[in-house]
This record gives structure tokens, sequence and C-alpha cells, in this order.
């Protein structure tokens, strides 16, 4: 009785089978619909009883739905289409164009990174450049500076050497002195009237 039942059921769910599905779908719907008509018993446990009987002519089971193709394509066969998702890119698709223009924006962005730089390095040598003419002008400050002091120090000490008093000195050092001032006087002279009276007598 539950082997006719069962193979009821099997007949129905192969009637029943959907394209791509194989034998555990067959065998699980036939399971749902003995669970169905099994007065009360869910499953069918007797598979070794019909793998017995199913060659039997009472038990046979001729299909009625229709006959079900997987795949009528070849594997390794593209189908023909008119779609335009299947034909060659052409040169102005999409993509391209995204990609043209992605290409542009990092040229362009490569442009302005390379302007940016050159500002930044003419800044910095127009920078360093007043950096140099500032040095410059300091050192040159400092050396008048410098020349100045000497100068007067210079002016301080022939005003000293005319100054000085040689009535209690000895005659060797009264001579020294006078020699200095003959020096200090040829100085100025030169200082005044140029080179052409450093050979005046005094």
């Amino acid at each position: 009785m539950e082997l006719g039942k069962w193979r009821n059921a099997l007949a129905k769910a192969i009637d029943n089978q959907r394209s791509g599905e194989n034998l555990s779908n067959e065998i699980i719907q036939a399971q749902m619909w003995f669970g169905a008509t099994g007065q009360g018993k869910k499953s069918f446990n007797h598979t070794h009883c019909w793998d017995v009987v199913k060659t039997c002519k009472r038990f046979q089971i001729i299909p009625t739905g229709p006959t079900v193709v997987l795949n009528e394509t070849p594997l390794h066969e593209t189908p023909a289409s008119d779609s335009p998702m299947d034909s060659p890119m052409s040169t102005d698709s999409p993509i391209e164009n995204n990609q043209g223009l992605l290409g542009g924006r990092r040229r362009r962005r490569r442009e302005g990174f390379l302007e940016e730089l050159s500002k930044h390095q003419a800044m910095r040598i127009e920078m360093d450049l007043k950096q140099q003419e500032h040095d410059m002008a300091v050192q040159v400050e400092f050396a008048k500076e410098r020349e100045y002091a000497r100068e007067q120090n210079i002016e301080k000490k022939d005003r000293e050497t005319m100054a000085m008093d040689t009535s209690h000195m000895s005659p060797e050092t009264k001579q020294f002195w006078k020699l200095e001032r003959r020096d200090v006087m040829r100085r100025r002279l030169f200082r005044d009237d140029g080179p052409s009276n450093t050979d005046c007598c005094i």
C-alpha cells in the first residue's frame, strides 16, 4: 500500500519538476506529497523496497509532463545577439569617455601641482635673495661702523700726539715725538689734499 502511494507521489513530483532540478529535488517533492496523503506517516522509509519493485510494470512511472531541456546552447558558443550590451565596445563608449575624463582631471591636477610647486620655488628663491641682500647690508653697515670707530681712534691718538708736552723729556724722546707729529701731519695732508703732498717737508 505504501509502495503504491510512494509511486503516485513520485510520479507527481516528476511531472511537476522544473528546469535544472535534479533527482534529489524530486525525492523531496515526493516526500512532501507522500506526507500529505500518507495517513499519518510523514515520510516514506522503504526506499530499499522501492529500488526492488520500481522496474515492475505495476510501479513503473511514465512521465506525462513536457520534456525538460536544461540548455540547448553549446557551452563554448557565444549566442548571437543584437543587444548593445553584447556588441563590441565602440570608441564612444561611456567607459572610455569616463577614462578620458579621469585622465584629463589627473593631468590638470598634475599641472596645477607643478604650477604651485614652481610658485613656491620662486617665492623661496626670492626670500633667499632678500635674505642675502639683508645680510650684505648688515655686513656693509658693520664695516662702516668699524671703519668709523677706527678713524675715531686714530683721530684721538693724533690729537694726543700733537698735544704731547715734550718740555720735560730727554732729547731722544723729544725726537721720537717730533717724528710722530710729522707722521700725523703727513697723514692729514694726504687725506685732505691727496697723495701729491705726501712728500712735502715739514
